[in-house]
């Protein structure tokens, strides 16, 4: 007769062979480090350019180079190194599909248009007064989100990101005086930053919206070669804007150019590529929430490098503090409505079954 054969205890590594399944998706460790990295580079986005400009003889201060040269270099660079990898990688003709080609190649073009704003409305502003126009963009995203998607706000958020907007345009008037918020210049950077504002929240809702669809339905399509689709409309734009200026052709496309050009051309690549991954994996009012945090975080280098000459106040850092706090309760109010809407769906099939149940009890016989 043959022992009997005695089970083993369960230790946990039976299967620790098995293949696992993977997501493709970042961990939470990875998206806080994306999230902290796109605050910092919006921060310091803003500051290089301010601090590639040169003064005049009147004190004015103007861009050395040509405006959008340092735009299309990035974007050159970038799109020759994203289509290296996918030759590599052997996914070059994933950057050529059709619907993904002609959707990514509008939003591109969509892009490409908010960098000519950006650089033209930085032309008459500071990076402070810039970054504080940009944060409009929290209230218009809302109402993108609730128009595409379907994601609506509560009368409580909506108030939370009016309060922003509004603490936002009041550390503007704070900082900036009357004679430079009531000059033409200033109104024509007010008008570029504005138009900008629109374009890429329109851009950022719609990226946000089909990069999700396309990688669920292509399996994970990799998200530079959505890049790639967006910087080749970009790559056209922009070179038909530095023709239209003129200056290359003036002054060739290097002419004016220094170390802060270059800094200036980095950081547009660092933002763009932030920009495409944290909408990937985040969401788009989460990316104007960092934008937002950015605000004290531009203020405080403005106030602390030495080639600029702000001075440190404390009525505008109460007003970053107001915005600070009104981003924090819209953040947290997301989650606390949510579970209050949950409660209150709950209570109604409470409600309901308790009706029914009642019906079936008192039912005359």
């Amino acid at each position: 007769m043959a022992p009997k054969e005695v089970a083993k205890p369960y230790s946990g590594q039976e299967f620790k062979d098995a293949p696992r399944k993977d997501s493709g998706d970042p961990s939470v460790a990875q998206k806080s480090g994306l999230f902290a990295f796109f605050v910092f580079i919006r921060a310091i986005h803003p500051t290089v350019i301010d601090a590639s400009k040169t003064v005049g003889a009147d004190g004015s201060r103007s861009f050395p180079y040509g405006v959008q040269t340092a735009n299309l270099a990035e974007v050159c660079v970038s799109t020759a190194g994203a289509m290296s990898i996918a030759w590599y990688k052997g996914e070059w003709k994933l950057i050529w599909k059709p619907a993904a080609l002609s959707t990514f190649t509008f939003l591109g073009v969509l892009f490409g248009i908010g960098d000519f704003l950006e650089m033209r409305s930085m032309a008459s502003l500071s990076g402070g007064a810039y970054q504080i126009l940009l944060q409009s963009r929290l209230l218009i995203t809302a109402l993108m989100r609730w128009y595409f998607n379907g994601t609506g706000q509560t009368p409580l958020q909506w108030n939370l990101l009016a309060l922003v907007a509004l603490s936002m345009t009041a550390y503007m008037c704070i900082d900036m005086d009357s004679e430079k918020l009531h000059s033409g210049a200033t109104i024509d950077g007010i008008f570029n930053a504005a138009a900008k504002v629109g374009i890429s929240c329109l851009a950022a809702v719609l990226l946000e919206k089909y990069s999700k669809e396309f990688r669920a339905k292509y399996g994970k399509q990799p998200v530079y070669i959505q890049a790639i689709q967006q910087r080749l409309s970009r790559l056209v734009v922009l070179t038909l804007l530095v023709i239209l200026e003129g200056r290359a052709w003036q002054y060739g496309f290097w002419g004016g150019w220094n170390a802060w050009t270059v800094g200036v051309a980095l950081s547009h690549m660092m933002k763009a590529w932030s920009t495409v991954y944290l909408l990937v994996y985040l969401d788009a009012v989460l990316k104007n929430i960092g934008e937002a945090v950015a605000v004290l975080a531009t203020y405080l280098m403005e106030v602390m490098l030495p080639i600029f000459d702000t001075n440190f106040h404390f009525t505008p850092l109460l007003v970053v503090m107001i915005v600070m706090l009104s981003v924090s309760a819209y953040l947290g109010s997301s989650n606390l409505i949510s579970k209050a809407s949950q409660y209150d769906d709950l209570k109604k099939k409470y409600d309901a079954l308790i009706l029914a149940e009642g019906a079936q009890v008192f039912r005359p016989v």
